[in-house]
């Protein structure tokens, strides 16, 4: 069976207006996230998001699960990033330079030296971040991201450039890990290459190529969703493109035409 997820537009004063013409033609609108649900299920516990930017988004933490629970969220907030295309120049910032102290940074954050404290790290396609709750991260400027979250909106702004926004520093400066991180999964993800990207606690994901590797999809268990990073893929013949994705439960069906690539996911 497959399952076409609705694509959700959500326009951003850091998004931008040429996104690639497969994802739809938004006609000049600065687009930041175009993200996917099952109109029929929206509380799944796992989501899938494209971004685009153009500026430095907010800097900001999520909460681990017993944090997000007794602010009344159903889950914490672990997510990844997978770099499509980046522009010269291009950052993530991902935890801080040095370890520093929660005064520090409240500081840091009223006067806007938070932004010195990040560790701002030089990104290019095909780089893999796992951002862990509790980490302090922005996302930068020149960016084509796919990312894969845990299913919640709970995000605590620390600072947003002055942006008219609400800044959460109590929530956030609470339940902020304020040091170095730096997480194994990290890493350079080969784009011919079948791999997997996160097996657990929260979520499971797959990078798959031609020809995909039947050990990684019989990993999958129950309703998976499907990806497309390239055109060239197919689940059951059915064409799947660029800007879907499709929720299926046989990932034995999925095709992948040489030099073709996606993600798969799968709730833990």
């Amino acid at each position: 069976m497959l399952k076409r997820l609705k694509p959700v537009i959500v326009e951003k004063p850091w998004g931008r207006d040429d996104i690639p013409a497969t994802f739809g033609n938004f006609g000049g609108r600065s687009i930041g996230e175009i993200w996917f649900v099952d109109p029929g299920h929206p509380h799944t516990s796992t989501l899938v998001k494209f971004l685009f930017t153009s500026q430095r988004l907010s800097i900001q933490v999520h909460p681990d699960a017993v944090a997000a629970k007794a602010a009344g969220f159903p889950r914490g907030k672990d997510e990844c990033w997978l770099i499509l295309d980046a522009q010269p120049g291009a950052e993530l910032g991902v935890g801080l330079h040095r370890a520093s102290s929660r005064e520090e940074l409240r500081a840091a954050a009223l006067d806007g030296s938070i932004v010195d404290l990040i560790d701002w790290r030089p990104s290019q396609a095909d780089d893999f971040v796992y951002n862990r709750a509790g980490t302090i991260h922005a996302i930068g400027p020149g960016l084509t991201v796919v990312e894969v979250q845990q299913n919640v909106d709970c995000t605590y702004r620390l600072y947003d450039y002055g942006r008219p926004r609400e800044l959460h520093l109590d929530e956030g400066l609470e339940v902020a890990n304020p040091v170095p991180v730096h997480d194994p999964r990290d890493a350079r993800i080969d784009p011919r290459a079948n791999r997997m990207l996160v097996s657990g606690p929260h979520f499971h994901l797959a990078h798959l190529a031609a020809p995909v590797y039947p050990a990684i999809i019989a990993e999958a268990q129950g309703e998976s969703t499907f990806v497309p990073l390239s055109a060239g893929c197919r689940v059951a013949g059915e064409a799947v493109a660029l800007g879907e994705a499709v929720l299926l439960d046989d990932p034995a069906a999925i095709e992948i035409d040489a030099g073709g690539r996606a993600l798969l996911t799968w709730p833990a």
